[in-house]
């Protein structure tokens, strides 16, 4: 499982890496520079497909191929023929605030969560919201650091939510009927000093896959939360993955530089790594929510 760069995007912040099934490419974000790349596996480019001023914290796809863009101060547009077309033009408490990570989950709702925009202070002032196909919006969860990675189950009954300043995976119970979510417990907990929990996602056989944020790789939970695979990289600063491909069985990991040089975060830092599973992951749900 060697990782090998697919597109050195040099981003500040590469994040929110989807595989899109409408037209097999992958997408991924720069949060700094507000920016929405795309790769063509068949052709191996990549490309710039869309930019704004402010930041882009995350986005899914739509079932009618939009793109749903996460933004500061809860900003929440739908992409359409490159011009946003609003949702949410702000939520109160939100105001020095930004989307992070988010994720579509069964039934076409988002999750989505926010953190400081100032990363020095972020101090429980993160909230994971809800948003309801109607477009409505409410917190489920408060006073998080740095809301981050998620994934659900095959069974759709458990959503597990990272929280990446307590360094810890938390695990939920989940109601696919009203998207509430009880019963917190801890899934799993990283004790290296220096790097925290990032993006997640969850294969086909229910293991969690885990981006280790300074920690220079990615790890592998079996359901139980036992650690049983640690893939290291050339960067310190992995950020997220997802799988895709024809089969699913590839896993595309962005990385970051934080405004640093890649000779500071190593040779890729900020691009899309790509390596090879023996476990073949699984289709991300798709948002759809009316704009």
């Amino acid at each position: 499982m060697k990782p090998k760069i697919i597109a050195n995007s040099k981003c500040v912040i590469g994040e929110g890496p989807i595989w899109n099934p409408l037209d097999q490419m992958l997408y991924w974000c720069d949060i700094q520079e507000a920016k929405i790349y795309r790769f063509n596996p068949s052709t191996k480019n990549h490309e710039e497909f869309f930019q704004r001023d402010g930041y882009i914290g995350g986005f899914t796809i739509q079932k009618n191929g939009n793109l749903l863009l996460f933004m500061e101060h809860g900003k929440i547009a739908e992409l359409h023929n490159g011009k946003l077309n609003y949702i949410i033009k702000s939520i109160p408490g939100e105001e020095n605030n930004r989307f992070n990570d988010v994720i579509a989950a069964p039934k076409g709702r988002v999750l989505c969560g926010t953190m400081s925009i100032n990363t020095a202070n972020c101090d429980k002032n993160g909230t994971l919201y809800i948003l309801e196909t109607n477009g409505s919006i409410k917190p489920i969860i408060e006073n998080l650091s740095i809301s981050n990675g998620m994934g659900f189950n095959q069974k759709e009954n458990l959503l597990y939510h990272t929280d990446s300043l307590d360094k810890t995976i938390y695990q939920y119970n989940y109601s696919v009927s009203d998207g509430s979510i009880s019963n917190k417990t801890v899934f799993a907990k990283t004790n290296h000093p220096e790097s925290l929990p990032d993006g997640m996602t969850v294969d086909s056989e229910d293991n969690i896959w885990s981006a280790n944020w300074d920690g220079s790789s990615l790890h592998k939970y079996e359901p139980n939360g036992e650690k049983v695979l640690e893939v290291n990289f050339p960067v310190k600063k992995v950020s997220s993955l997802t799988f895709g491909g024809k089969n699913y069985s590839d896993i595309f990991v962005t990385t970051a530089t934080n405004g640093n040089l890649q000779e500071e975060e190593g040779e890729g830092a900020g691009g899309v790594f790509q390596i090879t599973s023996k476990t073949k992951g699984k289709p991300e749900y798709l948002s759809n929510i009316l704009s």
